[in-house]
């Protein structure tokens, strides 16, 4: 399996840079339940007007997130650039007869996200400077977090689908995985993590241009009760990068999963969701977690 991915910085911090387009680049193939094995890196930098050290950083803060993945990376190539670029391209192995595909969710499985939302949106407030250094430091962290261990325990409990949540947003790529699989998705709206005050800096001066393009796209599929909150579902169309795994289970293996991913340290992940023959819209919003279910 081959993938590649690469895009601007989102933190000013070359080193963290580096190390969260890595973690972006391996995502895809965590996604299909693969091991990746090598990679090249993809470089495009402005190397006659910008220091040379801050490239130095990026490549470091890649290759230290490469070698924390176990992947070899073999080289790459790089290209004069007004604007920094930086990703992987990467090389996978998986067993033809067990990749993890987003179009084949089952009527009954529950839905499970690795990670919070709102990175999309927290970063467009650090541009202006609106962005406390307590809130950089987290949002950060999660979006250098690899998705690897999230992938190894989906697929110790039969996992029925999976993506990884990018620039589509949450309901962005939930929408692909249902009209693939032909189902609807019943969201819980209330257990979907969140960045810890995301909801403050829900505000029009600090949302990305690609969450308003998600949100027009998307309506016509999804059921949205006149009184939903509308930071809600704008975070929930918010881009992401490196954000988590989006992934279905049987419902009797959804409650072990969740308390093996928060035994190994993915304690942001939660119950999001269930499936359901379609019915009518893709996506129906307006549900309550209820344990019962």
């Amino acid at each position: 399996m081959q993938t590649i991915d690469f895009f601007t910085p989102v933190v000013d911090d070359p080193y963290d840079y580096g190390q969260i387009a890595v973690a972006n680049s391996l995502s895809d193939i965590y996604a299909m339940g693969a091991k990746p094995l090598t990679a090249l890196n993809v470089v495009g930098f402005p190397i006659a007007t910008m220091d040379k050290k801050i490239l130095a950083q990026i490549i470091l803060g890649g290759y230290e997130k490469v070698k924390e993945a176990g992947v070899a990376l073999l080289g790459g190539h790089s290209v004069k650039d007004p604007e920094i670029k930086f990703g992987l391209a990467v090389t996978a192995l998986a067993d033809p007869k067990k990749i993890v595909r987003n179009n084949t969710a089952q009527t009954g499985d529950k839905l499970i996200l690795t990670k919070p939302l709102g990175a999309g949106i927290l970063t467009t407030a650090l541009k202006y400077d609106r962005l406390p250094d307590a809130l950089l430091e987290k949002v950060t962290a999660v979006m250098k977090k690899l998705n690897r261990i999230a992938s190894e325990v989906m697929l110790r409990h039969s996992v029925t689908a999976c993506t990884d949540i990018t620039g589509f947003g949450f309901l962005g790529h939930l929408y692909e995985m249902m009209a693939g699989s032909k189902k609807s998705a019943r969201i819980f709206t209330s257990q979907i993590p969140l960045f810890p005050n995301v909801s403050d800096y829900v505000i029009k001066e600090n949302l990305p241009g690609g969450l308003k393009e998600n949100r027009r796209f998307l309506e016509p599929f999804i059921n949205i009760p006149h009184d939903f909150d509308e930071r809600n579902l704008n975070l929930m169309c918010d881009p992401q990068t490196s954000g988590g795994l989006l992934f279905t289970a049987p419902a009797e293996h959804a409650d072990s999963c969740l308390q093996e991913l928060h035994d190994l340290g993915e304690t942001d992940s939660r119950i999001v969701g269930e499936i359901t023959e379609k019915s009518g819209f893709y996506i129906h919003t307006s549900y309550a977690f209820d344990r019962k279910d």
